[in-house]
C-alpha cells in the first residue's frame, strides 16, 4: 500500500458567494481518495494564518452537517488574507511555509482565490521546483469580478450576475412609481473589469427597458457626454436609471471617485475604490436640476447566498473536486479552469492551466460586447452571461432565516 499524505486547503482576496462550495468540493473529493489522502487541514486566514500556525484539522473539527452547509454559506469559512509573498525565493518566509508542510507530513495544497491568489501559487510552485520538494500546488478560482485570464468564466460571477440583476430590477421597479422626472445611479463592482456592472442588463424585462444606460472601465468616462447621454433620455423617459462600474475612469486613466478625493490602497498596491456614484449624483443634481439619488450595492454582490445560482454552487463543487483529483495525478503550478462546449445547450468541462499565465493579468469584457456609444451592453454578452445565473441553490431555512455553518473559534490554532 503506498503512503498517505495530507491535504491543506486555504482562501484567500475576497469572498463569493460560492468560495465555501468549492471548499466542499475538495473535502468531500479527499475523502473519496482515502487511499492517497490521510488528513484535510485547513488553512485559518489564508498563507499567511498559515505561517503563524493558525490553521483546523477538517477531519476532527467539521460534522458531516457543517460540511453540506458549505454549499450554501457565504464569505469564506477558513477565513481569507490578503497577503503578497516575496518576489525574491530566499525569502526565509518560503522555507517557514515548507518546513510547516513537511511537520504536518502535507504534500498537496490547495489555494482557492483569485489574481492575487494565483500569485501565491506561482510563487510556492518556483519555490518547490527550486527546492525539488515533492509538495504539489493547484489554484482553484474564484472571484465576482469574472476577470482570471485562461476560462471562460469563474466560480463566484454567475451568483454575483443573479443578484445585481435582480437588486438592479427591483431598483427599476421601485425608481418607477412617481410620474416625475428623476435618475438612479446604481454604483457596482468592477475595478478594471465590468463584468458585474455589464450584468446589470440582465435586469431589463424587455428591450428598451431600464437600466437604460451602463458603464464600464473598459471606455474612457466622459463625464460632459453622460450627462448628454442621460439628458437625452429625459426627453422620452420620466425615471431613468444608470449602472455604472466603481472603477470608471476619464481618458487620462484617472478614476472618477478621485474626483471627489483620494483613494487608499491595499496590500497588492490596489486603489480601494469607492464613491464614483455619489460624485455622479452630485453632478447630475448641479447640471440637469432634476431629482437624482445614487445607489452603492457594496459587498452584498459577492455575499447574497439565498440568491445564489444553482449552476455557479455546482461549478465551484466541481472546481474543487477537480483540483483534488489534478493533484492526486501529481500536477501542480496549475489552475482549474472552465471551457465552453459549443452546442446550443450551455455545457462546461474543466481543464488546467499554467498559473503564472494567469496571475498578475486580467480578463476585460471585450469592446465588441459594449455598444459604440459606450453606454450599453450587447446581446453577445447576454447570450454569454444567461446559463451562468440559472438555478436556485436549495439551502436550509430555519425560523425564516438562512442556517449557515460558521467557526464558533476564530483563533483557532493548529493541533
Amino acid at each position: 500500500m503506498s503512503e498517505k499524505y495530507n491535504l491543506v486547503v486555504g482562501q484567500s482576496g475576497g469572498p463569493t458567494t460560492v468560495i465555501n462550495a468549492s471548499l466542499y468540493g475538495v473535502i468531500v473529493e479527499a475523502a473519496e481518495k482515502q487511499d492517497s489522502i490521510e488528513k484535510v487541514y485547513g488553512m485559518i486566514n489564508g498563507i499567511e494564518g498559515f505561517i503563524n500556525d493558525n490553521y483546523m484539522d477538517i477531519n476532527k473539527e467539521m460534522s458531516y452537517d457543517d460540511i453540506e452547509l458549505l454549499r450554501s454559506t457565504p464569505s469564506s469559512y477558513l477565513g481569507s488574507c490578503r497577503y503578497k509573498l516575496s518576489e525574491d525565493m530566499n525569502d526565509a518566509t518560503y522555507r517557514l511555509i515548507f518546513e510547516k508542510f513537511e511537520k504536518l507530513n502535507i504534500r498537496y495544497f490547495i489555494y482557492i482565490g483569485g489574481n492575487d491568489s494565483m500569485d501565491t501559487v506561482s510563487k510556492l510552485t518556483r519555490y518547490a521546483d527550486m527546492t525539488n520538494s515533492p509538495v504539489r500546488i493547484i489554484g482553484v478560482p474564484k472571484t465576482i469580478d469574472n476577470d482570471l485570464m485562461l476560462t471562460d468564466h469563474s466560480p463566484g460571477f454567475g451568483s454575483a450576475a443573479k443578484y445585481v440583476a435582480t437588486t438592479v430590477r427591483d431598483i427599476v421597479m421601485d425608481a418607477s412609481v412617481y410620474d416625475t422626472k428623476s435618475v438612479t445611479i446604481i454604483e457596482l463592482m468592477g475595478r478594471h473589469a465590468g463584468w458585474i456592472t455589464a450584468s446589470s442588463v440582465l435586469a431589463r424585462k424587455y428591450e428598451g427597458d431600464n437600466p437604460y444606460l451602463i458603464y464600464l472601465p473598459e471606455v474612457a468616462f466622459d463625464i460632459d457626454r453622460f450627462i448628454k447621454d442621460v439628458s437625452k433620455c429625459l426627453e422620452t423617459k420620466n425615471n431613468v436609471v444608470v449602472c455604472v462600474s466603481e472603477g470608471i475612469k476619464d481618458s487620462e486613466g484617472k478614476f472618477i471617485c478621485e474626483y471627489a478625493g483620494c483613494t487608499g490602497v491595499d496590500t497588492f498596491g490596489h486603489k480601494m475604490l469607492t464613491g464614483c456614484g455619489k460624485y455622479l449624483e452630485n453632478i447630475v443634481k448641479e447640471r440637469l436640476e432634476v431629482k437624482v439619488r445614487s445607489v452603492e450595492l457594496n459587498v452584498n454582490q459577492r455575499c447574497k447566498a439565498v440568491l445564489a445560482s444553482k449552476t455557479d454552487v455546482d461549478e465551484a463543487v466541481l472546481a474543487g473536486t477537480y483540483g483534488v483529483d489534478a493533484l492526486l495525478e501529481q500536477k501542480t503550478g496549475c489552475m482549474v479552469a472552465f471551457e465552453r462546449i459549443p452546442g446550443k445547450e450551455y455545457e462546461i468541462r474543466c481543464k488546467l492551466v499554467d498559473c503564472s499565465e494567469v496571475c498578475n493579468r486580467e480578463k476585460v469584457v471585450s469592446r465588441e460586447w459594449i455598444n459604440e456609444d459606450g453606454n450599453d451592453i450587447g446581446k453577445e454578452f447576454i447570450d454569454y452571461a444567461k446559463p451562468l445565473i440559472i438555478g436556485e441553490n436549495e439551502g436550509i431555512i430555519k425560523d425564516g432565516l438562512p442556517m449557515y455553518v460558521y467557526r464558533k473559534d476564530n483563533n483557532a490554532k493548529g493541533m
